[in-house]
């Protein structure tokens, strides 16, 4: 049986005290969607509210990977994104959750979310997130009272990154947030790519690491993963 990834999307459209446009940071979804479509995989999206996610970034729709996403089957399987709820998400071999400024918003909390999270880990399968999906791992605690993110290697969108971009959006800094509940925590320079690996789950920095991340899904789905 081929394997079956949920990626698990922001409903969110505005944020901050200005009410900055925002939504899922489309090469974060694209990319991603791409490594595993090419792997052969089944990909199925799921959102909070079930409602037509959003997305952000269209300006970067010359992509190859972008346009092929957005002018293929992704966004017509993302715009039909169901509610989390009504997914049977232990028969998933992974979930992705993407970045973009909109998870900032509506999963630092999400308790559905972070019990998905917790069980998901807890069962081996595979949990992975990029740039601001994150915060998805945020407050998660699994079975024996520790934070998941504690004593793990993790990355995502850096503070030094943030200060240029959304510092006056953003409720709170993911990396210090991530560290603050004990985070092994790994960067490169600003905006460079950056994936990293620690057991079952994959994290990545920022736009440029989708890639990267669905590469390393697949090194441990496929068992090549070292």
């Amino acid at each position: 049986m081929k394997n079956k990834i949920l990626i698990i999307v922001s409903n969110a459209n505005a944020i901050g005290p200005h009410n900055r446009r925002t939504g899922n940071f489309l090469p974060e979804v694209a990319h991603p969607y791409e490594v595993w479509e090419k792997a052969g995989y089944q990909i199925d999206f799921a959102s909070l509210t079930g409602d037509t996610p959003y997305l952000d970034a269209l300006n970067l729709a010359a992509d190859p990977g972008n346009l092929k996403f957005l002018t293929g089957k992704g966004w017509a399987d993302m715009q039909k994104a169901v509610k989390l709820e009504t997914v049977d998400v232990s028969t998933y071999d992974a979930i992705f959750v993407p970045g973009g400024l909109a998870p900032m918003v509506d999963l630092p909390e999400a308790p559905l979310l972070k019990k998905i999270v917790k069980e998901t880990y807890e069962r081996g399968a595979v949990v992975s997130a990029v740039c601001h999906g994150p915060v998805s791992l945020l407050n998660v605690k699994l079975s024996d009272g520790s934070y998941l993110v504690n004593g793990k290697n993790i990355s995502s969108f850096t503070t030094a990154e943030e200060d240029n971009y959304a510092k006056a959006d953003v409720p709170f800094d993911l990396q210090t947030a991530l560290t603050a509940q004990g985070a092994i925590y790994h960067t490169v320079d600003p905006w460079q790519p950056f994936s990293i690996t620690d057991g079952n789950l994959v994290t990545g920095q920022n736009p440029a690491s989708g890639t990267g991340v669905g590469e390393k899904v697949v090194a441990i789905l496929e068992g090549t993963s070292k």
